[in-house]
């Protein structure tokens, strides 16, 4: 079971601009461009279940750039399913509100984005991220992301798995 009682328990990964390599656990790079689930100014971390969505999901426009791949242990609670129509439903979502292309044109513009809006509901209510299908081309709903608000507190643990040291070694 992927999700026992709203909790995750596992290995996430990330795929990262180099940039924000150092300080993988910041959430800066989608607090400063905003995301599907996430408004300007909001830290996100957009992770996924295996290495090829994650490195789909950071590298969906153009050709292949820089990335660095990261992989997490998580232990998050509580996660909101989005796979759970009925769980959606409350929200005044569904599936093809969250596939909605039109989200970053939206936010653009200054108009409402429905599934930030979701976010912030899911936020007030004490949701520390949520379990999504993936949207990037070529995916399927079985390739999965996790996206997380907060990652570290009581209910939730966050660690790089990086024991040897390696990201703050890096060199840009």
């Amino acid at each position: 079971m992927l999700l026992a009682k709203g909790r995750y328990h596992g290995q996430l990964y990330r795929a990262l601009n180099p940039v924000y390599a150092r300080d993988p656990l910041s959430g800066a790079g989608a607090a400063r461009y905003g995301g599907r689930f996430n408004p300007v100014g909001l830290p996100a971390l957009y992770t996924a279940l295996t290495p090829a969505t994650a490195l789909r999901e950071a590298n969906q426009v153009g050709d292949l750039q820089p990335t660095v791949l990261v992989a997490y242990r998580a232990d998050i609670a509580p996660l909101f399913d989005t796979r759970d129509t009925a769980a959606l439903s409350a929200y005044g979502a569904d599936a093809a509100m969250l596939a909605h292309a039109g989200w970053r044109a939206a936010m653009l513009a200054g108009d409402a984005v429905p599934t930030q809006d979701m976010a912030r509901a899911l936020i007030a209510d004490g949701y520390a991220g949520l379990l999504v299908r993936s949207f990037a081309r070529g995916m399927t709903e079985a390739d999965l992301n996790v996206v997380l608000w907060r990652w570290t507190s009581d209910a939730s643990t966050l660690r790089v798995i990086d024991d040897d040291g390696r990201l703050t070694r890096m060199s840009l």
